[in-house]
């Protein structure tokens, strides 16, 4: 009987602490999961995308894959990128790395884009120096279950448009 007791004391410690470090981080990113098609203008090109979204390491990061259908001369996509985005919660932010084929500048420039929690917005902004940023919403519309993302670049305070898109769920 007391072994019978002090089994279910120890279950009672650490299964709570198990299930809590099983839940996914955050809910928000959690309506990101899923396949997507972004449709919208681009630096003044409309463009299509197809996005491929799922939780990698443990569930602790969200990773999107985003190709463009466009291709270039040889048959590659125009563009694609590779998105981490995690929720930090000692930081009480959301952490994004950036990776795509625009430039190959490398993972060592330090440029992580930061957000604070904000309802159905995740407004990251990547922080190029001291005066130039590059901020990107992303905005999730509960009735109609699709995201619509605005990127703008700024600098010395000017904002300029950089992209308009939605994206809506592959069924």
């Amino acid at each position: 009987m007391k072994a019978l007791i002090s089994l279910i004391l120890l279950l009672v410690m650490f299964v709570p602490a198990t299930l809590k470090a099983q839940q996914l981080p955050d809910s928000l990113l959690n309506k990101l999961i899923g396949n997507w098609t972004l449709n919208g203008i681009i630096d003044g090109q409309k463009t299509i995308h197809d996005i491929d979204v799922q939780r990698v390491l443990n569930g602790q990061y969200v990773q999107l894959k985003e190709v463009s259908r466009e291709k270039d001369q040889k048959g590659n996509p125009l563009y694609e990128a590779i998105v981490y985005i995690c929720w930090e919660e000692s930081k009480k932010q959301y952490s994004c790395l950036w990776l795509d084929n625009t430039s190959n500048g490398g993972i060592s420039n330090g440029i992580i884009g930061r957000a604070n929690q904000n309802g159905d917005k995740i407004e990251l902004i990547f922080k190029y120096g001291d005066t130039n940023q590059f901020h990107t919403t992303f905005l999730y519309d509960k009735g109609t279950n699709t995201w619509q993302w605005l990127m703008d670049g700024e600098e010395n305070g000017k904002l300029q448009s950089f992209a308009r898109v939605i994206l809506t769920k592959k069924i």
